[in-house]
């Protein structure tokens, strides 16, 4: 979006028949002009002509401002998101298992690099044949996480976890610092929609809203 110089940013990524809408950036010096409403405007409409059925953004929950153009356009709270900072450790005591599948309706996405992608079932394959889906069972309450790299930081793992008890959650939290020990990883995001447990190496960062906008 431009006048004589640019003044205004917006990324869009387009996955199959969906589209996020990213890095919204206006100059300070033309706020208030509905430049980041018409950027979003005009990735919408790039994604109908491809084929996009629906439109995501994330919002941290405390910008009211953006909150605020993004029910301007119709994009409602599907969804209201944790992000966890974990430190490596060694560990090697960790109650978990690796299954071969998982129930779709009950995970139907999983995070790779900050956007929520269907789990479909080739991807749950190649997933499960690296044990990159990782479950614990305590006490009959299962936990459930998908490990995936980060594309834009070195050395980082994304997680999405899907927590049935603190307990369970506690198991895969020890395997996830022993697994980026190992593999020399020096940084581990855990998204997930539950609260976690108070640990010492576990900080909260944020909490964010997944919007969602139908396009059809």
């Amino acid at each position: 979006y431009e006048k004589q110089r640019p003044v205004g940013i917006c990324h869009a990524f387009f996955l199959k028949n969906q589209i996020w809408i990213e890095g919204i950036r206006v100059d300070s010096n033309f706020r208030k002009q509905k430049i980041a409403s018409d950027l979003v405007s005009h990735a919408e409409s790039i994604g109908q002509k491809n084929g996009a059925l629906l439109s995501y953004m994330l919002i941290d929950v405390e910008n009211s401002i953006s909150l605020s153009m993004a029910k301007s356009l119709e994009y409602g709270i599907f969804q209201t998101w944790n992000f966890y900072s974990l430190e490596p450790k060694k560990n090697s005591n960790f109650n978990i298992t690796f299954p071969k599948s998982i129930d779709a309706s009950l995970y139907p996405h999983y995070v790779k690099s900050w956007r929520w992608r269907p789990l479909e079932d080739s991807i749950v394959s190649e997933l499960t044949k690296h044990n990159r889906i990782i479950r614990s069972t305590i006490d009959g309450k299962t936990s459930t996480a998908i490990i995936s790299d980060s594309e834009h930081f070195a050395n980082t793992l994304i997680v999405t976890m899907f927590s049935g008890s603190e307990k369970s959650s506690l198991q895969i939290i020890l395997f996830l610092q022993n697994y980026a020990v190992k593999n020399n990883c020096n940084r581990i995001q855990i998204l997930t929609k539950e609260k976690l447990p108070d640990l010492e190496l576990l900080e909260h960062k944020l909490s964010f809203h997944l919007l969602r906008k139908n396009l059809d």
